[in-house]
């Protein structure tokens, strides 16, 4: 495996395959839902997709009217996303950066940033930055939606290997070990595919509570607004699974 940062190898054409059968359109169009809902902004306003991946959310809202920026770090996702605009016949400006870097100020009414993509990188300083980045981003009032792991029901059913398979032949491994003084997930994931090929990633994931959530979006200037464990509005419990996260930019 590479010495490069994880985050700069492990989204491109094997994620999608690996993820595929876990992103149906069903799946897709209720976050969807869920994000207009949260939001409560008219068609036409502006959001940044953060960590946009190759597109699913962003073109989503596209076609649904409201004017999008997605940024990722992969240029395999990008190119993915740009060519699903073309046939799905939407406009979108496509970013390729680093989310610390967010080439934009006082530009969008809201910042989204779905599926864990935060945490991603080798610190809590390094996060901050993001929060930061999000907060110079956005307009007065501007609003910052997250959906993440949440800790709290990792933890009450962590498992420490897990095995899946794909209608294509497809088999994942999956090593997770869970370091309780860093919080950070480290998994080790070997795909296996049905022509006897063999691949190795890695992804490390700091998975904040609540609590550091809260506290690290205050510090950016952002005031949670909302937190949830579903789309719906779903109270947050122990045994949740996700957490959204929606914030306000302070003045």
């Amino acid at each position: 495996m590479s010495n490069a940062p994880w985050y700069t190898t492990f989204f491109g054409q094997d994620y999608l395959r690996i993820y595929a059968p876990l992103l149906p359109a069903e799946r897709t169009a209720r976050e969807v839902d869920g994000i207009v809902s949260l939001l409560g902004l008219p068609t036409g306003r502006s959001i940044l997709d953060l960590c946009c991946g190759h597109g699913r959310h962003t073109l989503a809202l596209a076609q649904r009217g409201y004017q999008m920026t997605g940024q990722d770090l992969s240029e395999v996702f990008l190119h993915e996303a740009q060519a699903q605009a073309v046939t799905q016949q939407v406009q979108v400006r496509w970013v390729q950066s680093d989310m610390r870097t967010i080439p934009f100020a006082k530009e969008f009414d809201a910042v989204i940033n779905i599926f864990t993509a935060f945490g991603y990188l080798e610190n809590e300083v390094e996060d901050q930055k993001v929060l930061q980045q999000v907060y110079q981003a956005l307009k007065p009032g501007g609003l910052f939606l997250m959906e993440l792991v949440h800790r709290d029901g990792l933890m009450r059913h962590y498992a420490p290997h897990a095995i899946s398979h794909a209608p294509d032949g497809l088999m994942v491994l999956e090593e997770r070990t869970f370091d309780l003084l860093t919080s950070r997930n480290e998994v080790v994931m070997t795909m296996l595919t049905s022509e006897g090929q063999r691949a190795q990633y890695r992804h490390s994931l700091r998975i904040y509570t609540l609590t550091e959530l809260v506290h690290m979006l205050t510090e950016a200037g952002l005031q949670v607004q909302v937190y949830a464990s579903d789309w719906d509005g779903s109270a947050l419990t122990m045994e949740s699974f996700r957490l959204i996260l929606l914030s306000q930019k302070s003045g």
